[in-house]
């Protein structure tokens, strides 16, 4: 990847920063490279990265570190959608090319760790985007940021899409030692042509199985978050089969369905997709989703009863006990106030 190839752009687009980010915007770059084309990166300097859960008393973990926001991965459903607009960012393509970069991280994460007022609780990592999409390969923040946690004994959990985890897997080792850590690979479908048009920016679902094969290969047990399964497309039971399968033969040791939820944001992005590529699905769509965010409870129901079943089957067996809830995704943290919005990007 040609790095050197870098355009950094003052001026107007500093003064935008500002507007945005308000004192701590650093600065604006581009890459001119084809895995980065078209996509802006906006530096920030974070004041606080560890940021607490809404809503924490109904989730298995009150606290988060996201070190970006915005997601090249470009899944055409994701919840975290709606955080761009918190900065007057768009949340469709803006979502996608518009990337808040938190540089100084890692940084931000050791000081706040060693402070007295830390109690040690475990921290969530890629429970809105994804902390090893595309960008951690330039910016680099992961790395010191598993080394603070390791540093403190701190216990963590990682969900990810991304292959670069394994860049990382000395550190990852090094923390599984002293501390609990949970590691987690999202792969909802093995669809090769559902996965290019619905989740773009993301390597193949069979990649991110060998991330799950390699872990395990080095001692480090890896669930997988079969998410999303989605409504026509993705859920019919030799669908469903094939991807159980595909998991139990990268040695998971558990596999959690859950189905697409459209939240604002999300919601309106996906449907312009599935009106574009499977306009027959519309109408369907918004009658399943008609009573808000979330699929009936029997359709939800059925889906996990099937994947658990099938999961039994092949050996896996259902979640391991609260896995479930710790890595079901929380709603989006909302800027305490407008001075602080970058504090709070996840």
């Amino acid at each position: 990847m040609r790095w050197e190839n870098l355009t950094v752009e003052p001026g107007e687009h500093g003064r935008a920063d500002a507007a945005l980010f308000g004192a701590d915007a650093v600065t604006t770059r581009t890459f001119d490279t084809p895995e980065f084309r078209g996509i802006t990166f906006h530096e920030i300097r974070a004041r606080s990265i560890i940021n607490r859960v809404p809503g924490a008393s109904r989730m298995p973990f009150e606290w988060t570190v996201n070190p970006y926001r915005g997601c090249t991965h470009a899944c055409v459903y994701c919840f975290a959608r709606k955080t761009h607009s918190y900065l007057d960012l768009d949340t469709g393509i803006g979502f996608d090319t518009q990337i808040v970069v938190k540089v100084n991280a890692p940084e931000v994460l050791r000081r706040q760790l060693a402070s007295h007022r830390w109690r040690g609780d475990h921290i969530a990592m890629g429970t809105n985007v994804d902390c090893y999409q595309r960008a951690e390969g330039r910016y680099r923040l992961m790395p010191g940021i598993l080394a603070a946690l390791r540093d403190h004994a701190n216990p963590f959990s990682i969900l990810t899409k991304g292959t670069l985890i394994l860049r990382d897997l000395d550190l990852l080792t090094q923390a599984a030692e002293v501390t609990d850590v949970g590691i987690s690979v999202s792969v909802g479908f093995t669809d090769a042509e559902l996965w290019r048009t619905v989740e773009p920016g993301t390597p193949a679902p069979e990649r991110r199985l060998d991330v799950v094969r390699t872990l395990g290969e080095h001692g480090i047990g890896c669930g997988v978050l079969m998410a999303p399964v989605i409504p026509f497309l993705s859920d019919q039971p030799a669908q469903l089969r094939e991807t159980v399968r595909a998991i139990a033969a990268s040695g998971a040791t558990s596999v959690t369905p859950l189905v697409l939820h459209l939240r604002p944001g999300a919601r309106e992005w996906f449907m312009a997709w599935l009106g574009q590529h499977h306009p027959h699905l519309v109408r369907r769509y918004e009658r399943l989703y008609a009573e808000g965010a979330y699929a009936p409870k029997w359709y939800q129901r059925r889906i996990t009863r099937q994947v658990h079943d099938l999961a039994q089957e092949y050996g896996i067996g259902p979640a391991r006990a609260g896995m479930t809830r710790r890595i079901r995704p929380p709603e989006p943290e909302r800027p305490a106030a407008p001075e602080a919005t970058q504090l709070s990007l996840i």
